[in-house]
């Protein structure tokens, strides 16, 4: 794509995708935010069931699209797939508003969002050519798409479950992905072509083995992270509402609003992250892609370790919010360092006309580390919650220092891929 044609000093399409991305990711935290609530209070599941159902979903969420990715690569493309995996997804979110179908409509939101998550970030990388200097930043402004949705939902979608009823914040969110399709049925003429079938250039069986164990390596790491980040939508949002004074100037605040705090974050944070990045580039000292992951996961292993600290110096009393909103300045920051940077190097390394099924195996790893997180949050009713919370920091760590030892191959894959694309293009 030309460097002319572009939106805030980026691709046309880039912009369309991230609208796209946004909305979609509104429908899915407004969902997510109301979940474990109305399991708990409307369905009347246990703790522990809850807990099960949350890690079973999203876990589910991000297995279908090892298939969609597939599907997509060698039949549809990846504009007919958004556009299918987007119209099912709208669907399985009105299917929410109806107690008797709550289990069609989680796998129905599943089954969409397999054709829709691998296929819309994999166009990211066909916008640039292999010498665009913004090709690397790309993926955390996407990545604020995610948040600009992900901060609205709670607000949006939270305050109509809470206020009038959980089946209007579920249809808030159907309207959302139906918002995200109209955008990307509009924008479509700013977005890549879809590539015609190509002869790659040969490589080495040995480079080819060596990338695949590297995103296996990759993956491993992805999965224990998750098992502690994913507890955001699970336990922590039952700390949430049940173990934090949410009191503020004589108003209680929803426990809902809490979840828009991360992605207001991520959308202060990021600007300032990328500008520091870039500063760092220019002067020769910028962390490489894995040190950036491993910082990442040992910040959010602090953020549990500040809520261990909560309850213990709060002791029977309820914690202040204030702890909560120290947990999640630097939980955020944690993100911002390991999840947008993990998704750009799965895309990196994309062999061609494999795009969208390379991106699919970075969402194995979040399904896995999703399964594993419902069954770890199911600890939360059989140990005190500073345990709790030091295990999340514990599992946490192990994540950085497996990420840490995959530092050295990284660095060798990666340029060996730039420099073939490079030779390629």
């Amino acid at each position: 794509m030309s460097r002319e044609a572009s939106w805030f000093g980026q691709p046309r399409g880039l912009t369309i995708l991230f609208l796209t991305n946004m909305w979609e990711q509104f429908s899915y935290f407004g969902m997510r935010a109301l979940l474990v609530y109305y399991m708990t209070t409307t369905l009347l599941f246990d703790q522990e069931k809850a807990s099960s159902t949350y890690g079973f979903y999203t876990a589910l969420a991000y297995f279908t699209p090892i298939i969609g990715g597939t599907i997509a690569d060698r039949w549809l493309g990846k504009k007919r797939a958004v556009t299918i995996g987007a119209s099912i997804m709208a669907a399985g979110h009105f299917m929410m508003a109806f107690e008797p179908l709550f289990y069609p409509a989680l796998a129905t939101i599943a089954i969409g969002n397999g054709l829709f998550l691998p296929t819309l970030p994999s166009q990211i990388n066909d916008l640039y050519g292999p010498d665009d200097a913004r090709r690397p930043w790309a993926y955390n402004v996407y990545y604020v798409g995610v948040n600009v949705g992900a901060f609205l939902a709670p607000l949006i979608c939270g305050y109509l479950g809470e206020t009038y009823g959980w089946h209007w914040g579920f249809g808030a969110a159907g309207v959302g992905m139906m918002l995200g399709l109209v955008i990307y049925l509009a924008g479509g003429r700013y977005l890549p072509p879809e590539r015609e079938p190509q002869v790659a250039t040969p490589v080495r069986r040995s480079r080819g083995r060596e990338t695949i164990y590297l995103l296996l390596g990759i993956g491993l790491a992805v999965t224990v992270f998750r098992g502690a980040y994913e507890q955001i939508g699970n336990t922590i949002a039952l700390w949430m509402r049940d173990d934090v004074d949410r009191l503020a100037g004589g108003f209680e605040i929803p426990a809902t609003w809490f979840f828009s705090l991360n992605p207001l974050l991520v959308m202060a944070v990021t600007p300032l992250l990328l500008a520091r990045w870039k500063r760092q580039a220019a002067a020769g000292r910028e962390l490489s892609v894995m040190q950036k992951m491993a910082t990442g996961a040992l910040l959010v292993g602090l953020s549990y370790a500040l809520l261990a600290a909560a309850e213990l110096l709060s002791g029977e009393a309820r914690a202040s919010w204030l702890w909560l909103l120290a947990f999640m300045c630097v939980f955020t920051l944690g993100e911002l360092y390991i999840l947008p940077n993990g998704l750009g190097i799965f895309a990196r390394l994309a062999p061609p006309k494999l795009g969208a099924s390379t991106v699919a195996a970075w969402y194995l790893a979040i399904f896995s580390g999703s399964l594993a997180a419902g069954q770890v949050g199911r600890l939360w009713s059989r140990v005190d919650q500073p345990t709790f919370f030091l295990m999340m920091t514990g599992i946490a760590a192990v994540a950085a220092g497996l990420l840490l030892l995959l530092d050295r191959p990284a660095r060798r894959v990666v340029a060996a891929n730039e420099l073939q694309k490079g030779e390629s293009a």
